[in-house]
């Protein structure tokens, strides 16, 4: 059944999430100059549009030359973003003379990347540092003033649709929480009315922009969903409550950049900072339409099977879904190479997928943003059922590959399904893990033209095959991995059966598309 929500899902899934916010950022500015153009707002319509094509100019060319310099890969969408959230920030050049101030912003949010990164990671939302360098200088050009009541409506329904895309709902809500709450506090012991001290945090504060657009950066976010709890809490508290610092002379006051650059410096300490460059070894065709690529690395990456990593591919006539996606790792922790499965059609598939399936060895790919949940639990007798759709395979292939190499014997049910027989992928390592380790795979196949020769179950996984292949299922804890609609299907089944939210583990990364 095609739910408001589902749908909503669906076009969601068919962009990356940098593509999103910057749609959603392009969005907001049109809106702002249809505003200023009603005279709703006081920045003049000359003045927003020198300051945008300044800061998007500046980026732009500034981005590129340090790419240069540090060899490093451009990414253009980071470019856009940024300085579409300058623009909302500082206050718009009302005559030439002053559009120094935007353009050197755009230029010091650029080399910020390249410049307070340590391993090819940056370590400051480019934005924060941005402002909180200007402000160390003096210059408070800051004023951010899309903290209009005006724009609250706006921000939150965009908002909305953002953190659905990044599943970071409790991200958002850790840091607003705490923030209207250190803000209350303050505002209380200072003889305001809490009413007030809301409404003011909600409508005329950037509350919501700062934690919609800025807060929830992936680059710059810790890799789990307690930390990410965590993370919010502390800048929240850090962007509610009123406090200064001292720095090398220099005597710098709270501000939400502030907040977030020393939030960002403890997410960096608790966070996964390693940046790979990657090199194509070998790929080959591993069933029809997937294709596995071997990559690699002069670094060790450590990481645990399951974990997803952000794969960043710049190509010319990129299209939606951008330069940048997120993939699960196919290979085990064991293997000394990063392997990728991916399902390619050459008429349907991605501008990204397309620029991947065009590398040769002289050309190299970067992986960065280790993180996810999605992992085998702690307890190695904890009985499992695996459900996978497609290419939604491959987190299995790394826990069961690496389950093969440590000869680590778990209960696991894997229930594989396919259209065709042909689609099948690493059947040989599922059929080395039955025989060494007793694994059970339950292959099935949807396809209604299915040969009788077959031999394996056919149409999708039910609640009934489930009960009759692992008839101990409430005992068992549920991993699902595949296409975004069959996995949310899974979901609400599996809640029908009687299983245990907290026994269902879904495999979400913030670039399904």
């Amino acid at each position: 059944m095609n739910t408001p929500l589902r749908l909503i899902d669906d076009i969601l899934n068919r962009i990356t999430m940098y593509r999103l916010v910057l749609y959603a950022l392009s969005a907001l500015a049109v809106i702002s100059f249809t505003l200023s153009v009603a005279k709703i707002i006081p920045a003049t319509p000359l003045a927003l549009f020198q300051s945008l094509v300044v800061l998007l100019f500046v980026s732009y060319v500034s981005n590129f030359l340090f790419s240069k310099i540090f060899h490093a890969q451009l990414n253009t969408e980071s470019q856009w973003i940024s300085a579409f959230i300058l623009f909302f920030i500082i206050e718009p050049g009302t005559s030439l003379s002053l559009l120094w101030i935007p353009a050197l912003a755009a230029c010091i949010a650029m080399s910020s990347k390249y410049l307070f990164a340590i391993g090819k990671k940056h370590i400051f939302n480019p934005v924060a540092i941005t402002l909180v360098i200007l402000a160390l200088f003096g210059r408070g050009e800051a004023i951010w003033w899309v903290g209009n009541p005006i724009f609250s409506t706006i921000i939150f329904f965009l908002g909305i649709l953002i953190l659905r895309k990044l599943r970071h709902f409790e991200l958002f809500f850790g840091f607003a929480v705490s923030a209207l709450l250190a803000m209350l506090y303050f505002g209380l012991t200072n003889g305001m009315v809490a009413i007030d001290v809301i409404k003011s945090g909600l409508l005329s504060w950037p509350l919501l922009f700062f934690g919609v657009f800025m807060l929830t950066e992936p680059q710059t976010t810790p890799p789990t969903r307690i930390s990410r709890v965590l993370y919010g809490v502390l800048v929240g508290l850090l962007f509610g409550l009123p406090f200064h610092l001292a720095l090398f002379g220099f005597v710098i006051y709270s501000s939400p950049a502030l907040a977030l650059v020393l939030g960002n410096l403890v997410s960096y300490i608790i966070s996964p900072k390693q940046k790979l460059i990657l090199y194509l070894k070998e790929k080959k065709e591993i069933a029809q339409n997937t294709f596995q690529f071997v990559f690699s690395s002069k670094q060790k990456l450590q990481f645990a099977a399951g974990q997803y990593l952000e794969w960043t591919l710049p190509h010319k006539n990129g299209d939606s879904r951008g330069s940048r996606r997120y993939f699960t790792i196919a290979s085990s922790p064991t293997e000394e190479t990063i392997n990728l499965g991916i399902k390619y059609s050459p008429n349907a598939s991605s501008s990204f997928k397309k620029a991947l399936v065009a590398m040769d060895p002289q050309t190299f790919i970067t992986a960065s943003q280790l993180s996810g949940e999605f992992v085998l639990p702690k307890n190695k007798k904890k009985k499992l059922v695996f459900i996978a759709g497609g290419i939604g395979v491959t987190p299995f292939r790394s826990m069961i590959k690496y389950l093969l190499d440590t000869n680590e014997k778990r209960d696991i049910v894997l229930f594989y399904s396919n259209k065709t027989f042909a689609e099948i992928a690493y059947r040989d390592i599922f059929e080395e893990a039955r025989l060494k380790l007793g694994i059970k795979t339950i292959y099935t196949l949807t396809d209604p033209n299915t040969p009788p020769s077959w031999e394996g179950k056919r149409g999708y996984v039910t609640a009934e095959m489930i009960k009759e292949e692992a008839p101990d299922f409430l005992e068992r804890e549920f991993y699902i991995s595949g296409p975004h609609g069959m996995v949310t299907t899974f979901e609400e089944a599996l809640g029908k059966m009687g299983v245990p939210e907290r026994q269902i583990k879904i495999d979400f990364f913030p670039g399904f598309a």
